[in-house]
């Protein structure tokens, strides 16, 4: 018996934060619906979606009553209340190890390559599109390394297959769509064998293939 709909999620397919909700909902066997904000024709701006988050971005989860912005809160939110499987230990320094991860992505990679800023750069400074896909790789290539590093020191996890060890956990969330990205625009993953390693196991898992964007094409 297919469980009953118990959220919504107002998402844009490529968008990485929105990924990484959908990426969470299945882990946790969450029954959600969708309604698509098409960030090309600028529905991120319209009244109906500033009413749901004021930033006038993608994602927000409406769930038990609730309407959630901010990907990692909406997570942090469904591994507080849902709590099997866990996405982010218990352990105050294991649980801080997999935060920094994730944040090197969601708060240190991710936003500066987002289309938002990458309008700016040509609206404001002028870059065509050769400069824009410059600055996504280096800034993509800034993080990866980083995290390429955490992960190589994280002992206790280091023999993977996961960021998260034997399973995925919110570092492995934030690093999927992050790979999405750095492939569309071409970003050599060789130095990084330790995140194509977790992302190739992490997207064999049905709760990841079936959040990926292709699977969402308008």
């Amino acid at each position: 018996m297919t469980p009953p709909v118990i959220a919504t999620l107002f998402d844009y397919h490529r968008s990485s934060a929105s990924y990484r909700v959908r990426i969470a909902l299945n882990l946790k066997g969450i029954a959600w619906s969708r309604v698509a904000v098409n960030l090309l024709e600028n529905e991120q701006g319209s009244a109906a979606n500033l009413a749901r988050n004021p930033q006038g971005q993608v994602p927000t989860l409406e769930i038990d009553g609730l309407s959630l912005i901010q990907s990692l809160a909406i997570i942090d939110y469904l591994d507080s209340t849902r709590p099997t499987p866990p996405l982010l230990p218990r352990e105050p320094a294991a649980r801080a190890r997999v935060i920094a991860q994730a944040l090197v992505i969601a708060a240190d990679t991710h936003p500066i390559g987002n289309m938002r800023f990458i309008r700016q750069l040509g609206d404001q400074f002028g870059a065509d599109e050769a400069a824009k896909t410059v600055w996504r790789r280096h800034s993509m290539a800034l993080g990866l390394q980083a995290l390429e590093a955490l992960a190589e020191s994280d002992v206790p996890h280091s023999a993977g297959p996961f960021l998260g060890g034997d399973s995925p956990n919110l570092a492995d969330i934030c690093l999927v769509p992050q790979l999405y990205n750095a492939r569309r625009f071409d970003l050599p993953l060789d130095p990084y064998p330790i995140l194509v390693r977790a992302d190739a196991a992490a997207s064999a898992l049905p709760a990841f293939a079936d959040a990926h964007p292709d699977r969402f094409l308008p």
